[in-house]
């Protein structure tokens, strides 16, 4: 099962010229100022900042810890500081939302069942996160770049609703991970980032994203492919049954995240 295999077949200078592109004309065709873009130490939200910084627009570098781990403090200042020396659009903004989480949760009812309590706060750390990016925006007219792959963004769903996936634009949503990381080199993101084992860091804790779902992301990568390309499933390995049960589980359990929002349409007739 090699989910990253098939990335080494991508024009990647050509990709990173293309979402280049079309990130600068989405945003002066939409009359915006430039990007906001929440970095958090991890690949994907360094490869969007730097595509970002590469239109030559304003694109503001928001660290947010809630929490976090120093590591994950750590690798984003040092990623944005490279990005400085490249780029002199770039522009950091670091805003401490520890105490605001704090006061949110002692205001917020106990709940008896504490695995669904920690996950309720874990997404409730991405939704002030999203709040504080849109403030942003709004105060300088830019628009928020999403950092969603698409193994979490159309795949699996690993993202939060109204959280990391309430955005303006999603520059790197037609990328599997694999192809992410072969952008990082490309770009060249720090090497700190490139070796950090990916993960949402909503927990306050050393989980990392395969630890929660179960299955690294070349496998999911790998499932993804045969689900969309109707592959044979006849053959699997007890490995492979079980890295596509993750993936089917998961998809389904999340599909109302993917999917547009449901309208309820009214008859015509009731109407009247």
């Amino acid at each position: 099962m090699d989910g990253a295999s098939h990335f080494y077949t991508m024009r990647t200078t050509a990709v990173i010229d293309h979402i280049t592109h079309w990130l600068k004309e989405y945003c002066t065709t939409n009359h915006q100022r430039g990007f906001v873009v929440g970095v958090s130490g991890g690949i994907d939200s360094a490869v969007t900042s730097a595509l970002c910084a590469r239109t030559g627009l304003h694109t503001l570098c928001v660290e947010m810890p809630i929490h976090q781990a120093q590591s994950h403090v750590t690798r984003a200042l040092e990623h944005v500081a490279r990005l400085q020396e490249a780029h002199s659009n770039v522009i950091l903004e670091r805003i401490d939302l520890t105490p605001a989480f704090d006061t949110l949760e002692r205001a917020l009812p106990d709940s008896a069942n504490e695995a669904m309590h920690q996950l309720a706060l874990a997404n409730t750390r991405a939704r002030l996160r999203m709040t504080t990016l849109y403030y942003l925006a709004g105060v300088h007219g830019y628009l928020v770049a999403g950092t969603g792959n698409k193994i979490e963004d159309f795949g699996v769903g690993f993202f939060t609703k109204y959280g990391d996936g309430g955005v303006d634009l999603s520059p790197i949503a037609d990328l599997t991970k694999s192809e992410v990381y072969a952008m990082a080199h490309e770009l060249g993101i720090v090497q700190s980032i490139l070796d950090a084992a990916p993960t949402d860091g909503l927990f306050g804790d050393s989980r990392t994203d395969e630890d929660q779902i179960g299955a690294s992301y070349p496998e999911l990568e790998w499932a993804m492919d045969l689900r969309d390309n109707g592959g044979p499933t006849d053959s699997l390995s007890d490995r492979q049954q079980q890295v596509l049960a993750i993936f089917d589980k998961r998809r389904a359990a999340n599909r109302h995240k993917m999917d547009p929002i449901p309208v309820c349409l009214i008859p015509a007739g009731l109407k009247r």
